[in-house]
């Protein structure tokens, strides 16, 4: 069974080495693994909570969705959207909301967190809370809830709201039916912790961050700055406790590491020590960078693939939706009280779509994905795009009739295509006809 995996990122700043580290690096192979089907999203909503400065909020956007591109996320293998796109959310949200207990949401770490705040001030116990702040975690479970996520990875920090998140959702189905599924939260206590520049967590709060991306001098000159103590070069230096070597560890092999702490043992200099972390970070960060660069300079790419993230993930969460509104009575008066809602074809259609595209061997190939990106049907190579297109346009105009006509052209199993592949042709010819 495909184990979907939902990860979003909140958009209040600049992504760093640390971030990288601890969590983009990580995700973006993890997205590879087969039977992973995996969504990431760009937390706009959530970040209104935090940031009440537009511009900041639309130029973290750009450079956490650049940055996640940068790093080889694929946004045809993934489904890589912003939160906001998907007016699906905040509709869950509210259905969410009217299953959850206050007490549920008093419980909420941030939010007790900000009581505590207050009477430790002698305030208000409500004193700068809104009501987003308190509703934070209903927010949550929706961007959870909506597609099905069976892990989300989280700190531990954050475990509560994934419990919280399947409260809500059996809640929800012991009212209305078996409809959400529980998620897990996804726990990886090796996620390496990078030390800033002064040696505590790297963190904005403490203005002790070295930027993933920015420009190479600035990479060097971050570097450089790391606070060190006063032994001389000759001196054997310490690998416990050195933010150098911590930094250093999280990027080189073992072997490489290991060399590294044979130069602390033999006394290497700081500024030796510090340069050859940078050349260590910049061979791993460098080739990302130029690619980074160029999708700051075009955000009309990025919009792009994010609106394309959002009709893959809207063609999972609008018919889910039309399930949820129906279940707890929100659906046309003459409709039968226990009856599904019935999807449109043109719905079904949207879910899935034709790539073209040329191979290094010259000739032309065509492949049918679903909403998710999962293979339905692959080409063998055509001498021309018009005749890659001709076969295109008659799978679309004719459905699962052209299989046959052209089988010689199409990679299908020995036993015929699957009855999904069909189903998906068929909705295709009707979404045509329509």
């Amino acid at each position: 069974m495909t184990t979907r995996v939902l990860t979003g990122i909140t958009t209040t700043g600049t992504p760093h080495l640390g971030n990288y580290v601890g969590s983009i690096r990580a995700a973006v192979r993890a997205s590879r693994q087969p039977g992973v089907q995996s969504f990431y999203f760009l937390a706009d909503y959530h970040a209104l909570i935090k940031c009440d400065e537009p511009a900041r909020i639309q130029r973290s956007t750009l450079e956490i969705a650049a940055s996640w591109l940068a790093a080889g996320l694929d946004p045809e293998h993934v489904t890589f959207y912003r939160q906001s796109d998907i007016p699906e959310i905040p509709e869950l949200t509210w259905l969410l909301t009217c299953v959850t207990g206050k007490g549920l949401l008093n419980r909420a770490h941030a939010y007790k967190a900000m009581l505590d705040k207050n009477a430790a001030a002698g305030a208000d116990p409500d004193s700068d809370v809104s009501a987003g702040l308190f509703m934070y975690p209903v927010l949550m479970g929706a961007d959870i809830l909506m597609f099905k996520a069976h892990h989300v990875p989280v700190g531990r920090d954050q475990i509560q709201h994934i419990e919280m998140a399947r409260d809500m959702a059996a809640s929800f189905n012991h009212l209305y039916g078996e409809h959400l599924v529980l998620p897990e939260a996804l726990i990886d206590d090796n996620v390496a912790l990078l030390p800033g520049l002064d040696g505590r967590k790297m963190s904005k709060s403490y203005d002790n961050t070295i930027a993933l991306f920015g420009p190479r001098e600035q990479l060097r000159k971050q570097i450089m700055g790391i606070v060190t103590d006063s032994r001389a070069p000759g001196e054997p230096k310490d690998t416990e406790g050195s933010a150098l070597y911590q930094i250093y560890r999280a990027f080189a092999d073992d072997a490489e590491a290991a060399a590294f702490a044979q130069a602390f043992a033999d006394g290497i200099a700081w500024g030796d020590a510090k340069q050859a972390l940078f050349e260590r970070i910049d061979a791993e960060i460098g080739p990302m960078r130029e690619r980074y660069e160029q999708l700051i300079a075009h955000p009309e790419e990025v919009e792009r693939l994010l609106l394309r993230g959002a009709e893959k993930a809207r063609a999972i969460a609008t018919p889910f939706m039309a399930e949820l509104r129906h279940a707890v009575g929100l659906r046309p008066l003459q409709a039968a009280s226990g009856a599904k809602p019935a999807q449109p074809a043109a719905k079904t259609a949207a879910s899935c779509s034709f790539k073209q595209y040329r191979e290094a061997d010259g000739r032309f190939y065509f492949k049918l994905v679903d909403a998710a990106g999962q293979l339905l049907l692959q080409s063998r190579g055509f001498e021309s795009p018009r005749d890659a297109g001709q076969a295109v346009k008659r799978l679309q105009t004719e459905g699962a009739a052209a299989l046959a006509a052209l089988a010689d052209r199409l990679e299908l199993p020995a036993d015929g295509p699957a009855p999904t592949l069909r189903e998906a042709l068929q909705a295709l010819q009707e979404a045509q006809q329509a």
